[in-house]
């Protein structure tokens, strides 16, 4: 398990709420960061973590999408795709620098930075269990989910 701590962060988030790591104290949290709102990869990303939520629920562990995207945004993607986790709000990229996730991508020939899709296993004493990086959508929320069950 790598031993180094995930930071601790505050957010806006779906419901009104704002979340902090800290509130998940001994729960593990996978900590998804996606490009943007109501895209097909990051919509198709959702749903899957959706479909697994009750048995990554039963193992101890919460999910929490993140991106740029405002929480205005942010509450109109989760109602539409009905997701059953929060949705947390990072516009000025503290959270997304913090994990380094934000890079330089090509976009129709020119650089743009945006958000490199990444997840993080957070467990339970707060150290980050599991990093990945560069992510491709299909079959993801599986391989995250059959991650945490190794953990115990």
């Amino acid at each position: 398990m790598d031993p180094q701590a995930a930071p601790d962060f505050e957010l806006a988030a779906t419901g009104g709420k704002r979340i902090k790591l800290s509130d998940f104290k001994g729960r593990g949290v996978v900590l998804y960061f996606y490009p943007k709102d109501s895209t097909p990869g990051c919509t198709t990303e959702g749903r899957d973590f959706g479909d697994l939520h009750a048995e990554f629920q039963a193992l101890g562990w919460d999910i929490l999408g993140i991106s740029r995207d405002s929480v205005k945004s942010h509450e109109s993607f989760k109602a539409k795709q009905d997701f059953p986790f929060d949705l947390l709000s990072d516009p000025e990229e503290i959270l997304c620098e913090a994990f380094g996730v934000m890079k330089l991508k090509n976009m129709y020939g020119k650089q743009v930075r945006g958000i490199e899709r990444s997840t993080f296993a957070i467990a339970p004493d707060g150290g980050i269990a599991r990093a990945w990086r560069g992510v491709k959508v299909p079959k993801h929320a599986q391989e995250v989910l059959e991650f945490v069950r190794t953990l115990g």
